[in-house]
């Protein structure tokens, strides 16, 4: 573990050099070693956002590199999906009802999968499916949760309990489903890059425009509000936006608008068209300090 803070003269001061006090989110005083090719403190902050880094999870394309190969051949984007799709339903013995392989007695036993993971996400972020999620970005991007359930403030709490027992429950972390997810979000940004004519955003981009509508900042810290129509809000190190801000506001009376790094994009539906996911336009994305602009409904 480690403390993304200084001390200062009895505080603390976060990655941007902010005063912090001990009432705010565990995830701006402290962070986890990552397993990136940027720092985890550098990664949170609002210069990174403003000059993204191609981000690369550890080994991922080279222990995989068939995966990709055969989608650099792929002719369309559907194809690529089913590439993808294929090579994980192979490679960790995935099948539709999320079953495993029969064992001795001829039974299947349930596997976790990527996909139940992201189907569970998209009907509560909260529930035992966005703990595991939460626990991976966690792992691989060193960035603690500020919210699951409630406010996560100190480890040595009831909120850091009850995530830390749902992110290992063993009903859904299983199966390698940290690898499962490296390889999600390899192919999501390699997804991006390719430069689809149907895809959201131009291969070159290196941001997209987002909203999220929210009621109230309890799960998105207040870390600095330079005017009535704009927030540094520290974003949970996970959470969901949308493409199209009529549909953030069925989520909330607030509309938080910004531009979001492609590099800290996760998943969004685009790049599983065949599979029957809800949350049509929902984008996961990796969160940290984000400069919104916030707006009445």
């Amino acid at each position: 573990m480690a403390d993304g803070s200084a001390s200062v003269g009895g505080g603390s001061r976060d990655a941007n050099g902010r005063l912090v006090d001990a009432d705010s989110p565990l995830a701006l005083r402290a962070h986890r070693t990552n397993l990136l090719n940027v720092a985890a403190e550098a990664l949170c902050t609002e210069d990174f956002n403003d000059a993204p880094r191609r981000l690369r999870i550890a080994a991922t394309r080279n222990e995989h590199a068939v995966l990709f190969e055969a989608l650099d051949e792929s002719p369309s984007s559907l194809i690529a999906a089913d590439i993808f799709q294929h090579y994980m339903a192979f490679t960790f013995g995935l099948n539709p009802d999320f079953s495993g392989a029969e064992g001795a007695d001829g039974k299947r036993r349930y596997r976790a999968s990527y996909l139940r993971l992201l189907k569970g996400w998209m009907f509560d972020s909260n529930n035992s499916e966005g703990a595991v999620l939460k626990g991976w970005v966690e792992s691989r991007f060193g960035l603690l949760p500020t919210y699951h359930k409630e406010p996560i403030l100190r480890f040595a709490s009831d909120a850091w309990r009850t995530y830390g027992e749902e992110k290992l429950s063993t009903r859904f972390h299983n199966n390698n489903i940290h690898l499962q997810l490296d390889l999600m979000y390899e192919y999501c940004q390699w997804w991006m890059r390719r430069g689809w004519p149907d895809a959201p955003m131009p291969s070159r981009a290196s941001h997209i425009r987002l909203y999220r509508g929210v009621n109230n900042f309890e799960e998105h810290h207040i870390v600095a509000r330079p005017d009535k129509r704009t927030a540094v809000l520290r974003l949970n190190n996970l959470c969901s936006f949308s493409i199209e801000r009529d549909i953030a506001g069925q989520f909330g009376d607030y509309i938080l608008e910004t531009w979001v790094p492609l590099t800290k994009v996760v998943f969004f539906r685009d790049i599983l068209p065949r599979y029957p996911f809800k949350g049509e336009g929902e984008y996961l994305v990796v969160g940290g300090d984000y400069r919104v602009g916030v707006s009445l409904l």
